[in-house]
């Protein structure tokens, strides 16, 4: 095989890339997960975690993708046949649906603007429709992935709080914790998942489950099945520093060090750093002559999708990078296949990593005859120097 010389550009909206400080902690030796030296770091990782969060509440932890914590939120809190509303934000909000529907619940799909966060007054007059209470859960997806899209989390857990409707708040935080605002208590979410492989800066392999007390009453009285995913063999294993089975305890060392290195920069710093990145992105779209599939105000600050014209294949484009400057793009998904790529700007990321990735996007537009209009590497330069801080 050829060598490539320097390194690989991983520019998908996640898995994201590592940083060395965290490669390094996952190479420790193992030890005994029931003994002291663990217990001591469960125990660290349950404040961290809260922390992250914004949650006084337990944060579990499965060693899983986060279609694990999907599963789980579903299997905890509801029974056969209970009525769930899933709104089509997009590829991953739609994946979450299917699972609900396979575990024999009824899933009321609401139409969506993928183009558009969740709209707060259409949450609003849907559970004013349902004074039986016939609604048991509500399926958002916070940040969807495969559109870049944002939804306004804080304005929706308003109105589900102010309705006095019971359903659940459960939140899809796959590529928004720790990269974008996310307030799980002070906005009212009951059930927040989360995936290890975006902001939170480690290889794909843990999933997490930020709780309620709400969420913990209805749990009581669920009647799903569950073994592995069983939320009360979790939390009374927890109350000892351990796990109901064998964790991933070199993952857990990464966490643990990803926690550090969020917290040494500050969370409000962390958001802040985000948006300036994909503001920057979004102008250099814009000088190319493209289009970012989502409107303002719901673009991402951790992913955007890139419409190509009329005629031209996305994933063609993303060939040509990854040929010929060993950058890594996120393909389209869905009804986006072959509509848009995506850059992915999330994690471990700083002004000279995103202009390098932009100026391979840039130059692979040339190549591939997509677009042969310069200036949107300028033009991101010209944003990151005037806001530099």
């Amino acid at each position: 095989m050829t060598h490539k010389s320097g390194r690989h550009f991983l520019q998908l909206p996640g898995p994201s890339n590592v940083p060395d400080r965290v490669l390094r902690a996952m190479a420790r030796p193992t030890i005994d997960h029931r003994g002291p030296a663990f217990r001591d770091l469960f125990f660290a990782l349950q404040e961290e975690l809260r922390w992250i969060f914004g949650t006084q509440h337990p944060v579990l932890v499965f060693p899983s993708s986060a279609t694990g914590a999907w599963e789980a939120a579903l299997a905890n809190t509801l029974s056969p046949g209970d009525a769930v509303v899933a709104f089509e934000q997009g590829f991953f909000a739609s994946r979450w649906a299917q699972v609900a529907a396979r575990f024999g619940l009824e899933v009321r799909l609401q139409a969506q603007d993928p183009r558009r966060g969740v709209d707060p007054q259409a949450m609003e007059a849907l559970l004013r429709a349902d004074p039986g209470h016939e609604i048991k859960a509500l399926l958002v997806v916070h940040n969807e992935t495969s559109t870049g899209v944002t939804t306004d989390l804080e304005a929706i857990g308003r109105v589900v709080r102010d309705s006095g409707h019971p359903a659940l708040l459960m939140v899809d935080a796959v590529s928004s914790l720790a990269s974008i605002e996310l307030r799980h208590d002070a906005w009212g979410a009951h059930v927040t998942v989360c995936g290890s492989q975006k902001g939170l800066m480690l290889p794909p392999g843990l999933s997490f489950t930020a709780l309620s007390l709400a969420a913990l009453g209805a749990h009581r009285s669920a009647s799903l099945p569950r073994t592995y995913w069983d939320w009360s063999e979790q939390l009374t294993a927890g109350e000892q520093g351990s796990f109901p089975y064998t964790p991933a305890t070199n993952l857990l060392y990464g966490l643990r060090e990803a926690l550090s290195m969020l917290c040494a920069e500050g969370l409000e710093t962390v958001w802040a750093r985000h948006r300036r990145l994909a503001e920057a992105t979004r102008r250099a779209v814009g000088a190319w002559g493209l289009d970012v599939f989502a409107e303002d105000p719901w673009a991402s600050a951790t992913v955007t999708a890139v419409e190509v014209p009329d005629g031209a294949d996305a994933d063609a484009v993303r060939s040509v990078i990854l040929e010929a400057f060993d950058m890594s793009l996120g393909t389209g998904l869905g009804f986006l296949k072959g509509r848009v790529f995506r850059i992915g700007h999330l994690g471990d990321l700083n002004d000279l990593t995103l202009l390098g990735a932009l100026a391979g996007v840039e130059m692979g537009l040339g190549l591939s005859g997509v677009s042969r209009t310069a200036g949107g590497v300028q033009a991101a330069m010209d944003h990151l120097s005037e806001t530099v801080t």
